[in-house]
């Protein structure tokens, strides 16, 4: 079992953009016995209450669920808890646990989540929508079949969740399609490889560029590792 024995920093932002509501959310958790953390967001479908109301059940369920048991039962925790509610809404979700030396993934729906070592972005997931149904078929899809999700939380079977894991870099980034079909990948990459941007940096530059929905970020690093410190005794001095 991986083992964690550094914890990450990290920050969200989110903007309702010109949208009725945010139905974004995001949610994090650091276990205090084992020092573990689960991450999660989720955007809602729809612009509606019962959208928001969905996305924060799926991220407040997800990461209570311990890292240990992996992404995968946080991500089938949330479902269960949304099917359960009599509102009715649904969402998208993704959700990541760090170990050390990377971290875990999985979703449903386009949420996305992307591996940072500093310089770049990697894609980790991989959209379950109708474009990307098509595009992996060779065939072009229409600009409309990027909104249309093929899972999500309330229907996706548990053969449909995605799920991932990488190796390697210090970051992780989690974001809303509001974000990551408002800017590209190298955009984000752009503005990330200023130290002091992060969530908030993404989520101004998406509704700058003229994104039409809710924006959402949640960015986290491992802290680099201290160098064990040496201690010297200080010397007595004897007063006069």
């Amino acid at each position: 079992m991986h083992r964690l024995t550094r914890s990450p920093v990290w920050g969200t932002a989110t903007t309702r953009g010109p949208r009725a509501v945010n139905a974004d959310a995001t949610a994090a958790y650091t276990d205090p016995s084992t020092g573990e953390v689960v991450f999660a967001l989720a955007d809602g479908i729809g612009d509606a209450r019962s959208a928001a109301r969905a996305a924060r059940i799926a991220v407040s369920t997800a990461v209570q669920v311990p890292a240990s048991q992996g992404p995968g039962a946080a991500l089938a925790a949330a479902q269960r808890a949304v099917r359960a509610d009599p509102g009715g809404g649904d969402c998208v979700l993704v959700v990541a646990s760090p170990f050390d030396g990377g971290y875990r993934v999985a979703w449903v729906g386009d949420a996305r989540a992307y591996s940072w070592d500093g310089a770049s972005l990697r894609q980790l997931t991989r959209d379950h929508t109708l474009a990307q149904y098509f595009r992996d078929r060779g065939q072009v899809p229409t600009v409309r079949m990027e909104h249309l999700v093929t899972t999500s939380v309330r229907t996706a079977r548990p053969e449909e969740f995605g799920d991932a894991e990488t190796v390697g870099p210090a970051g992780l980034l989690l974001t809303s399609d509001g974000v990551h079909k408002a800017l590209t990948r190298a955009a984000m990459a752009e503005l990330l490889r200023v130290p002091s941007n992060g969530a908030q940096a993404l989520v101004d530059a998406a509704l700058a560029a003229g994104g039409q929905d809710n924006a959402t970020a949640l960015m986290a690093e491992f802290a680099p590792s201290l160098p064990d410190l040496a201690t010297t005794p200080l010397p007595t001095i004897a007063r006069a």
